[in-house]
């Protein structure tokens, strides 16, 4: 989508110019944001099966699955 160019004299102008709003679906908004959002910062889970001793390990191995690596 593409916006026009629109020029003003004064800040008074520029105070009563209307606010260029899309209609389109707001699911469909959404959608984009959540592909922008995972193209900016991809989550990183390990790859492969792993075994805990207890469940107090199991939920902080994921925890921090999702957290990005430091390096």
């Amino acid at each position: 989508m593409s916006v026009p160019v629109q020029k003003f004299r004064s800040i008074e102008e520029m105070a009563r110019a209307p606010v260029p709003v899309r209609t389109e679906d707001g699911f469909e908004r959404f959608m984009r944001h959540c592909a922008r959002m995972l193209r900016l910062a991809p989550r990183r889970y390990p790859r492969g099966v792993f075994r805990f001793r207890t469940i107090e390990e199991a939920q902080e191995a994921r925890c921090d699955a999702g957290r990005p690596e430091d390096g």
